[in-house]
Parts: C-alpha cells; sequence; structure tokens
C-alpha cells in the first residue's frame, strides 16, 4: 500500500509526535507521587529521616517529570486549532468541557499545591506538607481520569447525538463512563506505576553501581522491584479483559492486532509475520495453534473476525501489529526483571552486578511498552478520529502542507533535545547523589528499614 504524504498524514504523524513525547511524563508523574506520599507516610510511621531523604531525592526528579508534562501538554492541545480544526467542530461539545474539567479540577489542584510541595518542606507543618503531597498525587489521577475518559470516549463513542453532523452530549454519564473506559483508565493508572516503578529501579541500581551506599537507593531499589512484580500480573489481567472489551467493541483493531485477514475459528496466535496490505495476507507467519482465539474469546475454537470483512475500513496493520507485540514482548521482559530482581534481594541483601545493569538498562522501558500501547490504541482506531462518527481526514486542517512540515521538523528537533537533556539530568542527578557522604545510620537499622518496606511492617 502506498502511502500518501499529504496535509492529513503530516498532520497526524506531528500529533503523533507531540503526544508521544508528552505522555512520556504523565506515564511517570502520576504513579511516582504517589510513591512520594508513601515516603511521607513511612517518615511518619518510622521516624526515620531515611524516608525523608528518598523523598527530597525523587521530588526533583518530580518536578523536572512535571515541568516537561505541562509544557508538552500545552503545545500539544494548541493542534487542535492548528491541525485538527474539524475535531472542535464537530465533538467540540463533548472534548470541550472534558478537557475543561481536566484543567479545573487536576490541573490548578496539582499547580497550587505543587509550589508547597516543593517548596514548603521547610516551611509548613509535616502534616500540611504530606496532605500537600497527597492532593497532587489526587491532583495528577484525577487528570489521567479526564483525559482518558475523553479519549476512551473517541474510542467507544456513548451518550451523545448528532444533529447536522455535530455531536451533543445527551447523557453525560454515558460519556463519561463509557464501555471502554474502565479498562483503559486502569490500564493506564497500571502502566503509569509500572514505569515508576523502573525508574524507581533503574536510577538507584545506577546509584548502587557508582558506589552509592546509603541506606535510601537500597530502599528504593527493593519497594520499585516488589511493586513491579506484582503489578505486572495485575495489568496481563487488566490487559486480558481490555482485550476482550476492545474485541467486542472494536473488532478492526482487534483483526490487525492479530494478523487475521479471514474470519476465523481456532486463530493462530502468531509470534511473528510480515503483513502484506495488497496481497491481503501475511508472509512467514509462525505462530502458536489456536491460541489466539483461546486468549481472545477464551475458547479454543473461538472466531475472530478477519480484515476482510471490513472492506477496507479497517486500520493499517503493520503498525498495530507490531506495537502490540513490542509491548507484549517488553512487558514479558519486565516481569522477568523485576521477579528475578524481588527473588534475588529476598535471598540475598544485595543484588548482584548484572542485574543491577539490566535494571539500569530497563530504566525507561515503562516509556517503551506504554508508547507501544498507545499506538495500538490510537493506530487501531483509523480511519477514524472518533469511531464511527469522524473520520480523521474530515477533521484535518487545509493549510498547505509544507507549514505542516516545517512546524514537524521544529518538534522533532527540540523534543529530540529534550529528551536527551531529560534523561542527562536524571542520570546527572544520580550521580551526584551518589557521591554525597552517607549519613550516620546504623547498618543494622539500615537493613531493617529495608525490610520493613518490603513486609510492610
Amino acid at each position: 500500500m502506498d502511502i500518501v504524504i499529504d496535509t492529513v498524514m503530516l498532520s497526524r504523524v506531528q500529533f503523533a509526535l507531540n503526544i508521544s513525547f508528552h505522555i512520556l511524563f504523565p506515564t511517570i508523574t502520576i504513579a511516582l507521587c504517589w510513591a512520594l506520599l508513601f515516603f511521607k507516610i513511612r517518615l511518619h510511621q518510622t521516624g526515620d529521616e531515611v524516608w525523608m531523604r528518598c523523598y527530597r531525592f525523587w521530588v526533583k526528579i518530580f518536578a523536572l517529570t512535571f515541568a516537561l508534562g505541562v509544557v508538552s501538554g500545552i503545545t500539544m492541545s494548541f493542534q487542535f486549532g492548528s491541525n485538527w480544526p474539524g475535531f472542535m467542530e464537530r465533538v467540540g461539545n463533548i472534548a470541550g468541557p472534558l478537557l475543561g474539567y481536566e484543567v479545573l479540577t487536576a490541573f490548578f489542584l496539582e499547580a497550587t499545591f505543587l509550589g508547597v510541595m516543593l517548596f514548603g518542606v521547610d516551611r509548613v507543618s509535616p502534616r500540611m506538607h504530606t496532605i500537600a503531597t497527597a492532593i497532587v498525587a489526587l491532583g495528577t489521577t484525577a487528570s489521567a481520569f479526564w483525559i482518558l475518559a475523553l479519549n476512551s470516549w473517541m474510542q467507544t463513542p456513548t451518550g451523545f447525538e448528532l444533529r447536522d453532523g455535530v455531536a451533543f452530549p445527551v447523557d453525560w454519564w454515558a460519556v463519561i463512563f463509557n464501555p471502554s473506559f474502565p479498562y483503559r483508565f486502569f490500564h493506564m493508572l497500571l502502566a503509569s506505576l509500572i514505569t515508576a516503578c523502573f525508574l524507581l529501579m533503574g536510577v538507584s541500581a545506577y546509584r548502587l553501581l557508582k558506589g552509592d551506599h546509603k541506606p535510601a537507593p537500597r530502599i528504593t531499589l527493593r519497594l520499585g522491584a516488589l511493586v513491579a512484580a506484582v503489578a505486572m500480573p495485575v495489568q496481563i489481567f487488566v490487559g486480558d479483559l481490555h482485550g476482550l472489551n476492545t474485541l467486542e467493541h472494536q473488532p478492526a483493531k482487534v483483526a490487525a492486532m492479530e494478523g487475521v485477514w479471514e474470519t476465523e475459528r481456532g486463530a493462530d496466535l502468531l509470534l511473528f509475520a510480515l503483513p502484506d496490505e495488497e496481497a491481503r495476507e501475511n508472509h512467514f507467519e509462525i505462530g502458536i495453534p489456536n491460541m489466539a482465539s483461546w486468549i481472545l474469546t477464551h475458547e479454543a475454537d473461538g472466531e475472530i473476525k478477519g480484515l476482510n470483512e471490513f472492506k477496507g475500513e479497517h486500520p493499517p496493520v503493520a503498525p498495530v501489529f507490531w506495537s502490540f507485540r513490542v509491548m507484549v514482548g517488553c512487558g514479558l521482559l519486565m516481569l522477568l526483571i523485576s521477579w528475578t530482581l524481588s527473588w534475588q534481594l529476598w535471598r540475598r541483601e544485595d543484588a548482584s552486578p548484572w542485574l543491577l545493569k539490566a535494571s539500569v538498562a530497563m530504566t525507561f522501558s515503562g516509556w517503551l511498552a506504554t508508547l507501544a500501547g498507545w499506538y495500538v490504541s490510537e493506530i487501531g482506531r483509523q480511519p477514524f478520529l472518533v469511531q464511527g462518527v469522524l473520520r480523521t481526514s474530515e477533521a484535518a486542517t487545509t493549510i498547505p502542507e509544507g507549514n505542516v512540515l516545517f512546524s514537524l521538523l521544529i518538534y522533532a528537533t527540540l523534543y529530540c533535545g529534550l529528551l536527551w537533556a531529560y534523561i542527562h539530568t536524571v542520570f546527572l542527578m544520580a550521580r551526584k547523589s551518589a557521591k554525597l557522604e552517607a549519613p550516620g545510620v546504623p547498618e543494622n537499622k539500615q537493613i531493617a528499614d529495608v525490610n520493613a518496606t518490603i513486609t510492610g511492617a
């Protein structure tokens, strides 16, 4: 299939670039703020200042991540007017209020108490500072709630009616709690939790490899490994429920994920294939018999509708097919690393150097899995911007393609520089922390604190 590089395609690529860059940072901050709250609660429970040292280090990374998330979110919202004017014209009666709720109930909440959280640790009471941290954590989660409500509605729109081609809400409850929202919301929260855990693991392992023998990195390494080890199986379960929901409401997306061209029972789970849209078939298939049907329908001979049933009204197959496999493969590797590290830390006090290095290499693996999942979700909705309601081509701008290409190149250059600077700064902060002298904390107390984190004592 030939790809036409026109204004619509360039606008899609530009928005994909913007949302890909933006989503990296909320994926961390949503869960990382809850980790900061955990540190404060443990400080109040134990009175041990090691928890405050954990807090002081990680709140800096949170602030850096939060700042980049806010800035990239603003530039992304501009594109609703510049690149996708038809979106707000057609569904703005629904999208506008949901985006407004996100700003009013979440962004203002986060921004107000973020100042207390970042600069008030020595200016307000410990209780007030912990409350401020809790409010910011609630704000980040509320922000995810409203954004995912809108995005889920675009996938499975309900609670509206069309008048002269314009969508008007008739049931806000049905709009917000549309059929795919619960699955997508919890799937994203778990993705954030796992992403933050691997960030904790990777940066903490890096500090240990740099000779940081203070108790703080050992605690956060164990905490990240344990929570990730528990969260990964839960994420797999929620992902299975999400898959069943997608099969019911967006069968074309599932067909693209699995590379199924003809409707069949007992479909194979393809581990590898090269989808060919022109020939309407796959090349070099390697699969497990009946496994796709068993996973998607929980029946070995369950029926999966093929792509040919949709008469061209289906997403581009190869990007969805491979993005899904990247997401699953990355998730399985994260499961292996978190379980291995948790087991090793349970059997002994320290992790082996090779496992610490593996944890460093996996520091931002949550980003890769999250991006792959979002590509499955967003590309899998094509050719619609709002499933069955608004086509992508109907919402795109009519400005010259050269203008879009120019802004795309500027965004790409800027984002590459910012991403490099962010990753460099995170590890620079870790190196500087490793050089600080360790506080005088007895070794037996260090070990007790670390073990208390795992056991919940």
